[in-house]
């Protein structure tokens, strides 16, 4: 019976470290690292375990540190009432020793995995997430503009993990792809929980224009990503023509079905067709960037 309520209580424990820690967003940080170690060493090794580890943990001491951040307006939307300061399961100071347990665990990991600038560009990250974005969203509806930075650090923490130098202008490219997609993204999200966002006090792109325009908006964003992506075959960061083809068609169907973003809507809108539909590609795109160091 005690080892029946101690596997439990384990069980909870896991299931609340979890949800602090954003874990379907930060293994998609360490994704986005592990392809820039690729693309960098340009073979798998042992030499890609710390870093991806370390973005990992300190990804999720950055999470679980935005929870104590917004608790006061997670508690306003229906979306995020049940996370786990919210919802009771966790105090605020509970959830800031985890931040700061997983933060520095992160940090030493990636010091001894990418040496000091690796780093510096993890730390940048985290600063830039919580000390940067998390208030800047609370004045303007355009702070994911800048806040995207943050997805963008990641693959050049495994660049300069794999060897790689932050001046390369491969990792320039590398790192514009990861940014630029994060806007359309988010808008997405903005036009399906844009009301519960201005009912907790946030300012929301839905506030500034009709849901046509954001439409127009997105297919613009998106058309950058499709157009960025197309970068990366042409100047030589993804070589292999096969690898190549499956990003051209990909970039092709990710603008086939953002174009009924501009289309005349006669069924209700559903923006998380379209939120799933550039994940997708993303993470087609994440892949061959992850495959194709290893079949040249």
């Amino acid at each position: 019976m005690q080892n029946r309520i101690k596997k439990m209580k384990s069980k909870i424990t896991i299931k609340l470290l979890m949800e602090l820690s954003k874990v379907k967003i930060t293994f998609a940080v360490a994704f986005t690292t592990i392809a820039g170690y690729l693309l960098a060493k340009g073979s798998f090794d042992t030499g890609l375990i710390l870093p991806t580890i370390g973005i990992f943990l300190l990804a999720c001491g950055s999470s679980s540190l935005n929870h104590y951040q917004d608790a006061d307006r997670d508690k306003l939307m229906l979306r995020t009432a049940n996370r786990p300061i919210p919802s009771g399961r966790i105090s605020r100071r509970g959830a800031l020793i985890v931040a700061f347990i997983l933060s520095i665990a992160g940090s030493v990991l990636l010091f001894l995995g990418s040496n000091i600038v690796g780093l510096q560009l993890g730390l940048v990250a985290l600063l830039w997430y919580n000390g940067i974005y998390t208030p800047m969203k609370r004045k303007t509806a355009f702070a994911v503009i800048p806040g995207s930075v943050i997805g963008a650090i990641p693959p050049v923490v495994g660049w300069v993990a794999g060897g790689g130098s932050i001046t390369d202008p491969h990792v320039v490219i590398l790192a514009f792809f990861f940014f630029i997609w994060q806007v359309p993204h988010f808008w997405l999200l903005m036009l399906k929980y844009g009301k519960e966002y201005v009912e907790a006090g946030y300012p929301s792109i839905t506030q500034l224009y009709s849901e046509k325009s954001i439409r127009v908006l997105v297919f613009l964003w998106t058309l950058a990503t499709a157009v960025t992506a197309l970068m990366l075959p042409l100047f030589g960061i993804i070589e292999n023509r096969v690898i190549t083809i499956i990003v051209l068609l990909s970039v092709l169907w990710l603008i086939y079905i953002f174009s009924g973003l501009l289309r005349n809507q006669v069924l209700k809108f559903n923006p998380f067709f379209y939120f799933m539909r550039i994940n997708y590609f993303v993470l087609a795109v994440i892949i061959a960037l992850m495959i194709d160091p290893l079949i040249k």
